[in-house]
């Protein structure tokens, strides 16, 4: 995803690959972001990590934050060293831990497909308008309603004493700390996000940011031109040349000669911009 990428500062939209370190937030990695191109730049980020966890989170710079809820409805793909024979009240190596002694020995069974999940009461998920984790943390009870995840793909990659390390590839919402607490008395010891749809952790790079439309180029673009291009950039519904093919409800980039102009819905044989960008 580098290939179009610029050089800050003087780039007013995008979305930077950043590969967080440890014991910093998401929001501590967006408040940098904000103070290095100005206080008045629009700057967010489409999936919090953990503070323990490291990897990439995608930093969205100006119009980008349009499309947050684009970006973090991406699968996520993941590298999890879990300890066995313990267990964390938070699922990680930051929370109380309780030696148990009991390790499994042999293959595990690595559960894949839809499944069902409750998100960790040490998670971001809102309750009554807080966040969970700030509920636990002050001695609540928090018991969060189970979700249905996908797990595309659970794979051992090395085993050492009661270590193992996992690579996972997940749906959106997939809680990796849940995963591998249901595996048995286990606990994330680390936690690293590789991939998020077509990013790669590897392509990260603070200094650069991927421009708008290459960032958006995994939806299927609708290239415009002239009376379309103008309607669609001033958010009114265009004939779709891919009509009656275009999928039900599939999101379309609109694009012409000068990048991307909208992210639209297919809607009775035409796209209706529900985001729009030159405005």
């Amino acid at each position: 995803m580098s290939g179009g990428a610029r050089r800050l500062p003087g780039v007013s939209d995008g979305v930077i690959l950043f590969d967080k370190p440890a014991g910093a937030t998401s929001h501590d990695v967006v408040a940098q972001t904000r103070r290095r191109l100005g206080k008045g730049t629009k700057v967010g980020h489409a999936g919090t990590l953990d503070p323990f966890a490291t990897g990439l989170l995608l930093v969205l710079v100006g119009r980008a934050t349009r499309v947050q809820r684009f970006l973090m409805a991406l699968p996520k793909s993941y590298e999890t060293v879990a300890r066995f024979g313990a267990t964390s009240t938070t699922g990680d190596s930051d929370g109380e831990i309780a030696e148990t002694g009991r390790v499994p020995h042999g293959d595990l069974t690595l559960p894949t497909g839809t499944i069902r999940q409750r998100p960790p009461a040490y998670s971001a998920v809102r309750v009554g308008g807080m966040r969970a984790y700030k509920l636990a943390r002050r001695g609540e009870d928090v018991e969060l309603p189970e979700r249905e995840v996908t797990v595309h793909a659970f794979d051992e990659l090395a085993r050492e004493g009661d270590r193992r390390t996992f690579a996972i590839r997940c749906s959106a919402g997939t809680y990796v700390r849940s995963l591998v607490a249901d595996l048995g008395d286990a606990y994330c010891e680390q936690l690293r996000r590789t991939a998020i749809g077509p990013f790669d952790v590897r392509d990260a790079d603070p200094e650069r940011i991927v421009p708008l439309n290459d960032a958006l180029a995994f939806l299927p673009e609708a290239r415009l031109a002239g009376d379309d291009a103008r309607r669609a950039a001033h958010g009114v519904a265009v004939d779709d040349p891919a009509a009656p093919a275009r999928a039900p409800g599939e999101t379309v980039r609109l694009t012409d000669a000068d990048g991307v102009i909208a992210i639209a819905e297919p809607r009775d044989g035409r796209l209706k911009p529900i985001v729009g960008f030159r405005g």
